[in-house]
């Protein structure tokens, strides 16, 4: 009886703490809904308490009708949203992969070569202090109103964060690493497979998760200053008609692309990132 007490004590133990951490997170989540669902409720009973015009805040109601209408339509409806999703995704998913590729091959030139940091960094800080938007008109009188020159615009500004974080990153690898590598007689290329390129995923990521964010905005940014379709035009023209609710259900499925593209970075940087800690790879990063 003696012998088996200590485990029978520690057995029910384990369990409760692994799931301390799993607890915690339902928690937050359902925080979360409950303040979402709150907002929500607060929109849709304050409207129609106030009587605030349906053409400056429509009820959440007439959001969730136009929403439904729209993706009832035709998915080649230039009325509906599937079609107009459809092209402003592709702008979205092809400029933030060029724009990030192009920044992490750079990040890596320029942090292998002191002399390139030296003579690029003051002329990356100009173009990058440069307002993009005030670019896009440019961009589209130079490529023309189709699908090339939205994704110019969001590669354009997804560029930028992954640049600079992805330098900041390679620069902040801890030397003492990089003398044992070299003790060890590493080449260049093992020393940055191994210890530079899994030092800087953090700083990278940090870098993916603000350009995932300014794609979305560049896209609809180009489509604004001209453009065939895309949901940019789908806004303009709901505005054009008023119609506020219309406008509102665009937004929604732009929340949700942005939501979409937040979560399958988190997955790849969860999976990549698998042997940091927690906190340490999710947490922001200043640069």
């Amino acid at each position: 009886m003696m012998a088996n007490t200590p485990d029978s004590l520690a057995s029910p133990i384990v369990p409760a703490a692994a799931q301390a951490p799993r607890k915690r997170a339902l928690s937050r989540r359902s925080r979360s809904v409950l303040l979402l669902i709150v907002l929500l409720a607060a929109w849709e009973f304050g409207t129609r308490f106030f009587n605030v015009p349906k053409f400056l805040l429509p009820p959440l109601s007439d959001v969730l009708m136009a929403l439904y209408r729209g993706l009832a339509a035709s998915p080649f409806a230039k009325d509906g949203l599937w079609l107009h999703t459809f092209i402003t995704l592709s702008e979205i998913v092809l400029g933030f992969l060029a724009g990030s590729a192009i920044g992490l091959m750079l990040a890596i030139v320029i942090s292998e070569s002191e002399m390139l940091d030296d003579l690029l960094r003051p002329y990356i800080a100009a173009l990058q202090s440069l307002p993009k938007v005030a670019i896009a008109p440019i961009i589209v009188t130079w490529l023309g109103f189709g699908l090339g020159s939205k994704v110019a615009i969001v590669c354009l500004i997804t560029f930028f964060p992954v640049l600079v974080t992805s330098i900041a990153g390679f620069k902040a690898v801890d030397i003492d690493r990089i003398d044992l590598m070299r003790s060890l007689s590493a080449t260049r290329w093992q020393i940055f497979a191994k210890v530079k390129f899994p030092g800087a995923l953090p700083y990278i990521f940090a870098g993916l998760d603000m350009a995932a964010a300014f794609s979305v905005v560049g896209a609809i940014v180009g489509e604004f200053v001209g453009a065939q379709a895309g949901l940019g035009v789908l806004i303009l023209q709901m505005e054009a008609q008023l119609d506020t609710a219309g406008s509102f259900s665009v937004f929604v499925v732009l929340s949700l692309l942005g939501i979409v593209l937040t979560a399958i970075l988190r997955a790849i940087r969860l999976r990549l990132l698998s042997w940091m800690p927690r906190d340490e790879s999710q947490g922001p990063v200043s640069t």
